[in-house]
């Protein structure tokens, strides 16, 4: 009996974990890749990775969204650049899931510079520089979840189920 309640025990331990392992994260495509026509080609890379668009629409972020969304940044230099940068044309909107997702989405992103950037992942693809770099992806589980909500309500997800 006692090993039995212990199998069960783990059981449920490895299906709580696995469950745990789904996240929601953000993307923005950029205006740069937008403008680009590359949409398409970087939400089937997202996808190809294991990531499941939940909520998808395209936006144009006012001034005054950009400078709330990224008021993590307001101290440092490139911060009125992005605000500008972010709400001078269209964006793309996605909210992703999977498991383990933001960093996944971070993985496929690939880094911040596109020089630094690894081989075939979206930003060594397709930005254009550091400040036209294609695509935001969230950086941590608790940003992503703010991230979404800034962008997506809750009837606006499509979770798999």
């Amino acid at each position: 009996m006692k090993k039995y309640i212990s199998s069960l025990f783990a059981s449920l331990f490895l299906l709580s974990s696995l469950h745990a392992a789904q996240e929601q994260t953000l993307a923005i495509i950029k205006p740069d890749a937008v403008a680009a026509d590359h949409i398409g080609q970087i939400i089937a890379r997202l996808e190809k990775n294991g990531l499941h668009v939940i909520a998808l629409k395209m936006a144009h972020i006012t001034k005054p969204q950009a400078e709330e969304f990224y008021a993590i940044h307001k101290e440092r230099p490139f911060y009125k650049d992005l605000v500008t940068f972010m709400s001078s044309a269209p964006v793309v909107l996605i909210a992703l899931e999977g498991e383990n997702s933001v960093a996944k989405n971070r993985e496929v992103i690939g880094a911040t510079n596109p020089k630094e950037a690894a081989q075939g992942t979206i930003r060594a693809d397709f930005a254009r520089s550091l400040s036209e770099n294609a695509i935001h992806g969230s950086d941590s589980v608790d940003n992503a979840k703010n991230e979404v909500a800034f962008f997506f309500s809750a009837n606006e997800l499509f979770p798999k189920k």
